[in-house]
Parts: structure tokens; C-alpha cells; sequence
């Protein structure tokens, strides 16, 4: 149930109805516009939305779908149905011209992957190819839509006739002008014309009586008659006769064709039915992308679980602006169902409200919503609306009494599948009973389990939100520094309405407004204040803990990069160890045989002093070459031992300081961190991993990789800790300052392009970016698809896709990071 009848266009829904039949190529798809209605059944609205979808996966892909030739044949099939009608000249070329878009759009679902696109192939199922009857109508009329000569054996011989008839009766009477115009009987510059569907000659009026003819016309004037001359007459005759027969001859083709057409009507008007469909599915697609909108994660029951969402009408209109809208987090369940929002005048309260009712609407007419991805949506069997003024002269109501029809009707009909929205709750009458009423028609729709967003001003609501389980609290922001608000909505708290720094804001006298605190009471103003202080505060906390919770997270990784890097050396400590002793063995193993060669010579060359000597130089030559090797080898063993010296001075020093304590570390324990010399308190444990809370920062490490130790050695761990978290913040500082949200690798070939994206998300994922852009460029996709099969090897890539169209398409890929 939608309640009242005029709901659409107080909500605002008739201009997205609008909005969408701008979207429709076709009447068709206009026509399914004007039908669209509120779906309460969750599978049906399921469908709907899913359809949207997948066309909006279609259009941002850039893929090639059919966008022309989407005309409405139905009418005129209804109309052929009688035997002896048939088919208008005029709409046969938009028959086949409709039929070929049909087969196209048939073709792309039949070529697509089942997966992709499960519901629209759906919308195919019974259809088939209209091949056959495009042939024929193609066998009868050419490109230009012109009945073709080969349509008959007749109509070709009737238009050959004509053509010769029309040849000959131009040559004569050509010839007549020629003799007129020597004879001084036309007018200067006179050209053969035609009268009543007849060529005829311009003569002067003069002279008239000296051609013989027949007079069909005359000028304004009367000094020019048009004559026909004589000798054309019969073939004029002629040529009429073969025109009439030439038609005749067409209505005989359009009547044996609509015959053969007639028998298929059925199937074509489902095909009409179909492209109907996809041209409304595809307005809704097109709008989607308007207004950012997506398919939430939709559920059978009635509920709120709203991200960022943001009114699709205030969107487009603030984007032709170049203003931002404020998006809206809503959440309603089961424990939580009505919002109560307080707040400032013209600070947003309305447009919550509104938003609230049309994304509902919109999402349950199978239109997808403006929000963000992880958003969740419900499913209501009733809308109830009581927004604006709604007096009426003619039924004697006053606003009040409007206000209050409207409320018994949401009482009345109200249930826990039912969703009701209120502006301004209890206005309109005295303010104390006023309120009292709306206060007993909250309660009574709250006990009926109903979902419900209201706006007010009154106290009393705002202390029965407190009090009354089911409802809760929310407020519009304001700024008290700058005294403007905010358009922001929080729940939990109520809102003050900011009268008096509103009304001071526009020039209202100052004495007045003393005079006006007077009387409401410093204390209440107090409160007022207090309330918007403790929320602007909670507001600044949270974003405190979110930096906070950002700097433990950059920390976290980076000591995990810091351990796996160390654990690399140690691996590969043992190589470059086994690589030494078998350089060794090889430089001993080539002196030796120096040395037996060095002996062999000597005895050969019997003791000659020269041979000797030489003999001795070349051992010594070899020797220096060893000795360098070896010197060498010894510098990088000492360059191994500086490093090996360098990794464990923490843990040497640290086994000479710190007395262990036995036993395995349990929460509440003291610890230290063997690989980074740091301590901290143990406050969980899960399974063989720690989380260690050393300062401000948590550090989940191995168990094998702490110790227990002494309390009293807090302090010395603390100074430790601070020296060897020096290195790693200023890492993170250098690497954040440099790092940028997206990378340009246009023009960079396939190689060089992997080692920079490699490089650049090991940063992004160091600090935790959620979200960067990789720029390459259209081109031939070559290095799209290098980039992307990259990116399916990184864990930590959580989704990766396409740029919107309007920024960039398949030039640009969007990665989501864990």
C-alpha cells in the first residue's frame, strides 16, 4: 500500500519518471516507463534490480548494443488483422528495420556468456530470429524504403512501360517549348513545369491561341496561362493510367506480404514486447549511471543498513553546479525501527526524509539507488507519507486536520512490513497538546512494530526516543563556530533547533532575543549548548581513532616487512656460507696444482738457474692472485659477519640485560620482543600468535618470538623501544610523503611497467590504501591485460575493474585493496 495517492510527486518520484523516459530511445520503452509501479515482493524487485544491473555492467564494459531502430509495430499488426488489410508502404521499411534491431539485440545475448548477463538472456527465452520474414521485406523494398521493380513480374513491367512513356512524352514536349519560345509565345528564362500531375508549357496570355492545347492553370497574375499542348495530351492519359496501375500492382504486393505476415503476429508482438523491455531496462541503466546509482545487497525483510547514500535529484542538480551532496548513513533494524531527526531549520532534516521514501521507492520499482556497494536494503509491503501542507477549502481541513487524517491512516494500516515518514511531527496546533498527540501516535505505531523516519522540533519526542526501546535518536550537525549547518546526520543524539543563534544570524535585535532567553531559561540554552559541544567533541574523538588506528595498522605492516626481510638473510645466510667453502675449495685445489706443476719443472729444467727463477715468478704471480681472492673472500666474510653482528646486537645485548622469567607468556604478562629488543604488555592471546601492546601501538608476533620478563624492566624496554621504532616511523613518513593515489604507465612497455606497479602497490599495500588508480591507456589493451593478470596474483587485491566512462573507461583500472 502507497499512502496517499499523490505520493509520487511529493516525494519527488515523477521527475526520476521523467528523467527516465528521457532515457527511452522509443514509445516502447515510454510505455513501460509509464507503467512502473512499487514491487513488494522481494523475488520480483530481485529481478528488477538484476536486470539493471547487468545493463549497467553492458554500458560501462563499452560493448556494442543496438541504439537505433527501436519502432512500435503493434498497432499497426492489430490493425492487419482482419483479412484484406494490409501493411502501410510507409511502415514496412520500419518493420524490417525494427526486426534486424531485434535480431541484434538476440544475437549479443545468444554470443554472451551465461553468467553475465543471466537475467536478460532470460528475457530471450521463446524468441526467435525473424531471418525469413526480413528476406522477403527485403525482396520488396530497397534501403530507401522504395518498393523495388523485381518486387512482381507485373510491377516491373508497368514501370518499364511507364518509363518509356515518360521518355517519349519529354522529348515531344520539350520540343513544343523550343517551337513556343522561337515563336515569342513564353515568357524570358520559361522552363517546362507541371499542373495537376501533367507537364505543361508557361505561355504568355497573348498568345494562347496560337498553341494548341489544353489551359490546366494561370498565373496570379493572369499574363502566364499553362498549357498543355496537343500532341502530349494522349500520352499524359497514358502515363496516368500506368501510375494507377502501378499502385494497384503495390497494394496487390503489400496484400500477398501481410497474408504470409498475418500467421506471425503473435511471435512479433512478444518481439516488440521484448524490445520494449530492453529499452526500458536500458533507461534504467543510463539513469543509474546519472546519478552513481548501484544494486545494494537486498534482503527479505525490512531494514535500513544504508552507506553514504545521497538524494538522486539533488545530485544531478548540485553536479551541474559543481557542489558536493552530503551523503546520509541510515540504519533501521529489528531492535532500532524509527529514526526520530532533530536538528536546525533548513539543515537537512527534510531531505533525509525524502531521501529515506524515494531511494526506498525507486530500489522497489527496480531502480538502482545511489549509495555505496556494501550498503544494505530491505523490502516494505507499505509506504506511508505526511509531508507538506495538505488544507483543503473544498473538504473544510485545516493543515492540522490533514495531518491528522493522514496519522490515523498509518495507524490504522501500520505493521512491521510497513514504513511511514513524517515531516515536522505534531506541528500545526498548540504546541504542548500537539506534541502530547504525536507523542501517543509514536508509541502506538512503535507497538505495531512499524519502520519509520520523522522530523521534529518538540522535546518531548526527543525524551520519548531515550526512553522507548524501538526508537532512537538523530540529529543534523550544526557549527557553531561558523553558524551554518553541517547536513550531517548522527544518530544516538537528539539535535538542538539553533533558534537563537539562528535568529541572531540574520540581524534579529538583540534586546528581543535577550528578552526571549529570559523567558525560556539560561538553563535550557545551557543544555542546548552542552548537547552540540559533546557531539562536535565525539566527532573529533572518532577522528582521532581513526588516525590512530591508521598509524597501527602503517606500523603493524611495516614490522611484518622488517621480519620477513630478516628472515630472508638468515636463509640465506647458509648459501652464502656453502658458496664460500666451495670458492675455497676451488682456490686450494688450483694451488696445489700450481705448486706439483711448479716442483715438475724444476726437476725437469735440472736445477737451471733461469728456468728456476721463472718457474718461481710465475708461482708467486699466482699467489698475489690468490691472496686477492682470498682478501677478498675475507672481506665479504667480514661484511657477512658485520651484518650477521648488526641483526642480532639487539638480542646479544638484550640476553646480557634482560633475566627471562619461565613459562609460556600469558595476557597481563610482561614481555619483550626478541627480534626488535622492545617490551610490551600481552592483552591477548589466540592460539600460538600474541598481540603485544607496546605504547600505543598493538603488534601481533609469534609466541616463540617473545619472553617473559620482570616488570621492573618496563622502563629500560620502553627507551629500548623507542630507539627501534626511530628507523621504522621515519620509514613510514619518507614513504608516505612520496606515495600518490594513482600511477600514470602510459607508454611504458610491458616490463618496465610491471617493475613500477610492483614497486608501487608494495607501497600502497605498506600503507594501507584502500583504494588506488592505474593509468594505461586504451590503445590495443595490450598492457590492460599484462597489468591485470599482475594484479590476480596479488593477495592483498581485493577487486579490480573498469573506471566509470565518464572518467576514463577501459583506460583506466580501479584497484580495491584488502
Amino acid at each position: 500500500m502507497i499512502y496517499p495517492e499523490n505520493f509520487e510527486s511529493k516525494i519527488g518520484f515523477h521527475k526520476i519518471r521523467e528523467l527516465l523516459e528521457m532515457q527511452c530511445i522509443s514509445p516502447l520503452g515510454r510505455k513501460h516507463v509509464e507503467k512502473i509501479c512499487f514491487e513488494s515482493g522481494h523475488g520480483k524487485v530481485q529481478v528488477l534490480l538484476k536486470q539493471s544491473e547487468e545493463f549497467r555492467q553492458i554500458l560501462l564494459s563499452g560493448k556494442s548494443f543496438p541504439n537505433s531502430g527501436y519502432f512500435d509495430l503493434s498497432a499497426e499488426l492489430k490493425r492487419i488483422q482482419l483479412k484484406g488489410t494490409y501493411i502501410e508502404r510507409e511502415m514496412l521499411f520500419d518493420l524490417k528495420t525494427s526486426l534486424q534491431t531485434i535480431n541484434s539485440c538476440l544475437a549479443f545475448f545468444n554470443e554472451a556468456e551465461e553468467d553475465l548477463y543471466p537475467e536478460l538472456i532470460m528475457l530471450t527465452e521463446g524468441l526467435e530470429p525473424q531471418d525469413g520474414l526480413i528476406r522477403i521485406i527485403e525482396g520488396i523494398v530497397d534501403d530507401k524504403g522504395v518498393i523495388r521493380d523485381s518486387a512482381s513480374p507485373a510491377l516491373k513491367e508497368i514501370r518499364n512501360k511507364l518509363h518509356r512513356k515518360q521518355l517519349s512524352i519529354d522529348g515531344r514536349i520539350r520540343k513544343s517549348m523550343q517551337d513556343a519560345r522561337k515563336d515569342g509565345l513564353t515568357p524570358e528564362n520559361a522552363e517546362v513545369t507541371i499542373r495537376n500531375g501533367r507537364m505543361v508549357i508557361p505561355v504568355l496570355a497573348s498568345g494562347k491561341r496560337q498553341l494548341k492545347g489544353f489551359i490546366h492553370d494561370e498565373s496570379a497574375t493572369g499574363q502566364t496561362v499553362f498549357i498543355e499542348p496537343t500532341e502530349v495530351f494522349d500520352l499524359n492519359n497514358e502515363i496516368r493510367e500506368l501510375e494507377n496501375a502501378e499502385r494497384r500492382e503495390i497494394i496487390n504486393i503489400l496484400i500477398g506480404f501481410t497474408d504470409k505476415l498475418r500467421p506471425q503476429s503473435e511471435s512479433l508482438f512478444l518481439a516488440y514486447d521484448f524490445l520494449g523491455m530492453i529499452d526500458f531496462i536500458r533507461a534504467r541503466a543510463r539513469l543509474a549511471l546519472m546519478t552513481n546509482g548501484i544494486k545494494p545487497l537486498l534482503k527479505p525483510m525490512p531494514l535500513f543498513n544504508w552507506r553514504n547514500a545521497r538524494h538522486p535529484l539533488l545530485y544531478l542538480s548540485h553536479k551541474e553546479q559543481n557542489k558536493l551532496v552530503v551523503p546520509m548513513d541510515l540504519e533501521l533494524n529489528k531492535k532500532d525501527r524509527i529514526l526520530v531527526i532533530s536538528g536546525p531549520n533548513a539543515g537537512g532534516k527534510s531531505v533525509c526524509l525524502k531521501t529515506a521514501g524515494l531511494l526506498q521507492y525507486m530500489l522497489q520499482c527496480g531502480l538502482l539507488v545511489p549509495m555505496d556497494e556494501n550498503s544494505e536494503a530491505g523490502i516494505f509491503k507499505d509506504i506511508f507519507l505526511d509531508i507538506g501542507d495538505e488544507q483543503s477549502l473544498e473538504n473544510d481541513l485545516s493543515t492540522y486536520s490533514s495531518h491528522l487524517l493522514n496519522i490515523k491512516e498509518f495507524i490504522k494500516h501500520g505493521n512491521m512490513n510497513s514504513l511511514f515518514l513524517i515531516d515536522e511531527f505534531g506541528t500545526g496546533t498548540e504546541p504542548h497538546l500537539g506534541g502530547a498527540i504525536a507523542e501517543a501516535a509514536l508509541h502506538a505505531m512503535n507497538e505495531r512494530k512499524a519502520f519509520g523516519v520523522i522530523t521534529t522540533h518538540y522535546a518531548n519526542i526527543k525524551l520519548m526516543a531515550d526512553n522507548e526501546n524501538g526508537i532512537i535518536n538523530g540529529a543534523m550537525l550544526f557549527d557553531t563556530k561558523e553558524m551554518t549547518p553541517l547536513y550531517m546526520l548522527r544518530t544516538g543524539k537528539p539535535g538542538s533547533s539553533f533558534a537563537f543563534e539562528i535568529a541572531r544570524k540574520t540581524g534579529f535585535p538583540e534586546d528581543v532575543l535577550a528578552h526571549a532567553a529570559a523567558i525560556t531559561g539560561y538553563s535550557q540554552m545551557d543544555f542546548e549548548k552542552q548537547l552540540q559541544e559533546l557531539e562536535t567533541e565525539k566527532m573529533h574523538l572518532e577522528k582521532e581513532k581513526e588516525k590512530f588506528g591508521v598509524a597501527d595498522s602503517f606500523l603493524a605492516e611495516t614490522i611484518d616487512k622488517y621480519e620477513k626481510l630478516i628472515s630472508e638473510l638468515n636463509d640465506r645466510k647458509s648459501d652464502i656460507l656453502e658458496n664460500a667453502r666451495k670458492e675455497a675449495g676451488d682456490i686450494l685445489s688450483g694451488a696445489n696444482r700450481l705448486i706439483e706443476q711448479t716442483i715438475k719443472g724444476i726437476r725437469e729444467a735440472e736445477a737451471e738457474r733461469e728456468k728456476t727463477k721463472e718457474l718461481r715468478g710465475k708461482l708467486k704471480d699466482e699467489s698475489e692472485k690468490i691472496t686477492g681472492d682470498e682478501g677478498r673472500g675475507r672481506t665479504q666474510k667480514s661484511e657477512k659477519r658485520n651484518l650477521k653482528s648488526e641483526i642480532n646486537q639487539k638480542p646479544e645485548t638484550r640476553n646480557q640485560e634482560q633475566q627471562y622469567l619461565p613459562g609460556l607468556p600469558e595476557k597481563g604478562d610482561w614481555v619483550e620482543i626478541i627480534q626488535y629488543g622492545t617490551t610490551g604488555e600481552v592483552i591477548s592471546v589466540k592460539g600460538k600468535t600474541a598481540t603485544v601492546l607496546s605504547g600505543a601501538v598493538n603488534i601481533k608476533v609469534s609466541l616463540n618470538g617473545i619472553k617473559k620478563i620482570k616488570a621492573g624492566k618496563r622502563q629500560e624496554g620502553a627507551i629500548k623501544k623507542s630507539k627501534a621504532y626511530g628507523n621504522i616511523m621515519n620509514d613510514i613518513n619518507q614513504r608516505a610523503a612520496r606515495f600518490k593515489p594513482s600511477i600514470d604507465l602510459r607508454g611504458k612497455r610491458a616490463i618496465e611497467a610491471l617493475d613500477e606497479l610492483k614497486s608501487y602497490l608494495d607501497d600502497a599495500i605498506l600503507l594501507s590504501a584502500k583504494e588506488v588508480t592505474i593509468l594505461h591507456g586504451k590503445g590495443d589493451g595490450i598492457l590492460r591485460n599484462v597489468l591485470r593478470e599482475y594484479l590476480q596474483t596479488v593477495e592483498d587485491v581485493e577487486h579490480f575493474g573498469d573506471a566509470h566512462v565518464e572518467r576514463g573507461g577501459q583506460g583506466i583500472t580501479i584497484v580495491k585493496l584488502r
